[in-house]
């Protein structure tokens, strides 16, 4: 396969590309995450990740093809973002205890004028979670660059996972399996 760049900072994104060997490169998107507020949860994950793209492809070859990702989380349909600070990621987690949320990861691949893009949708429920769980997890993994408050493949995944229905590695931040069969159809 040939190279790609991935328009993403997130280390978990780097290190799937990695596993699925796929080679890459890294250009940092200059956007912010914001979206217009009528937009649907995952119309919301997909229009984060258009802007993402649209921002790297100015200054890129224009036959280079641009993979980019957003992860948000939703809860009763309403998005959660990064935690704001420490008490806002432990309100977080306390809202995801016991219950179930889905995890939405948008995904935008483009190249010249050629453009897909869609959306990987995960349920995912924790186990009820103590206080003293919830503030250990936050003070020692410090989840404040996580949507939701939280990584899956941390000590919180871990021990407070009670199931999950759909692709582990989108709550991860890219749903992979999905990326490489798309990548494959793109480069067709």
């Amino acid at each position: 396969m040939q190279s790609i760049i991935l328009a993403s900072q997130s280390p978990r994104r780097k290190q799937l590309l990695e596993w699925a060997e796929i080679p890459f490169a890294v250009v940092l998107p200059e956007t912010d995450e914001q979206f217009p507020l009528d937009l649907n949860p995952s119309d919301a994950a997909i229009f984060i990740a258009k802007n993402k793209a649209q921002s790297v492809k100015n200054k890129v070859a224009n036959d280079q093809i641009i993979l980019a990702a957003d992860t948000i989380v939703v809860l009763n349909g309403i998005i959660i973002g990064k935690p704001a600070d420490r008490e806002d990621a432990i309100q977080i987690l306390h809202s995801l205890s016991g219950i179930k949320h889905q995890v939405i990861t948008g995904v935008v691949i483009s190249k010249a004028q050629v453009e897909i893009s869609f959306s990987e949708i995960t349920e995912v429920e924790f186990y009820p979670l103590t206080s003293k769980e919830i503030e250990f997890y936050v003070d020692q993994y410090k989840p404040f660059d996580k949507a939701g408050a939280y990584a899956i493949q941390e000590w919180i995944g871990v021990i407070g996972i009670k199931a999950i229905q759909g692709d582990f590695y989108n709550v991860m931040g890219l749903p992979i399996s999905t990326v490489v069969k798309k990548l494959n159809t793109f480069l067709l």
